[in-house]
């Protein structure tokens, strides 16, 4: 029974080994914080068309790049059925925000739909990324220019 009891402990504790092993190399982590926004729209002919988007962010929790990724579906029918539904969406590609490579941990968030607080067209998303190595911070935010560029600046956080 003892020699059981020991095979068992052993076989355990490999076990929490292997997982710990595992998720210290998760190199991707996907943000927490997804969001939704739907909006509905009338087209001529009494069609009723609804549009939601969501975003999520996928980061290399090593090299601190990142990719920013939409869903949509629009959805369109008049008063007795639905007439058409529509998906798009994927990911796309982002700078680093660090320039080494570490073991980073992050955070995103975008701002409202269009029309309610984006000042030139869809709106931005702000980017927090920390160094889980040392006490670093760097902080990022993207904005629509309106004129067909994104602008993006990031910001090392200083402690006091």
């Amino acid at each position: 029974m003892n020699h059981v009891m020991k095979i068992c402990l052993c076989a355990a504790l490999s076990l929490v080994t292997l997982v710990s092993f595992a998720r210290a190399d998760e190199a991707f982590k996907l943000s927490h914080n997804q969001r939704i926004a739907c909006s509905r729209g009338l087209a001529p002919g009494k069609l009723n068309t609804a549009t939601c988007k969501s975003y999520a962010y996928l980061f290399n929790a090593k090299t601190s790049e990142y990719f920013r990724c939409q869903v949509s579906l629009a959805l369109t029918r008049d008063n007795k059925e639905v007439i058409n539904v529509t998906t798009d969406g994927g990911c796309t590609k982002k700078p680093r925000i660090f320039e080494n490579d570490s073991s980073y941990d992050f955070d995103a968030t975008e701002t409202e739909p269009p029309n309610t607080n984006s000042f030139f067209g869809t709106g931005g998303y702000a980017i927090w990324a920390a160094d889980t190595t040392q006490q670093k911070v760097r902080g990022c935010i993207t904005i629509s220019s309106g004129l067909g560029s994104d602008i993006s600046k990031c910001l090392d956080m200083t402690f006091q």
